[in-house]
């Protein structure tokens, strides 16, 4: 089950993710989204979970719930979908 986790602090650690998903099972992955110039976060990312049940848990029990004076947006990740490249201007 891939998750999406939103309005993440931006401090938060790939293991802060993992612990926190950790609490209700078996986490497969953690991807915090950066900035590719900066190497920031962007403030969302998704973690993976093999056992559906504890996903949905997780989710249940973390929507909403605060970490680092932000509260947590998270729910089931909507598939990719591939976006037309945009071509850069160069000036």
């Amino acid at each position: 089950m891939n998750i999406y986790v939103g309005n993440l602090p931006y401090g938060t650690t790939d293991e802060d993710l993992q612990s926190a998903f950790g609490a209700f099972g078996a986490v497969t992955s953690v991807n915090i989204i950066k900035d590719r110039v900066t190497g920031n976060s962007k403030g969302f990312g998704f973690v993976e979970m093999d056992n559906d049940d504890e996903g949905q848990k997780a989710i249940d029990e973390l929507n909403g719930a605060e970490m680092q004076g932000r509260n947590l947006k998270v729910n089931l990740a909507r598939p990719r979908t591939e976006r037309p490249r945009q071509e850069r201007k160069s000036w």
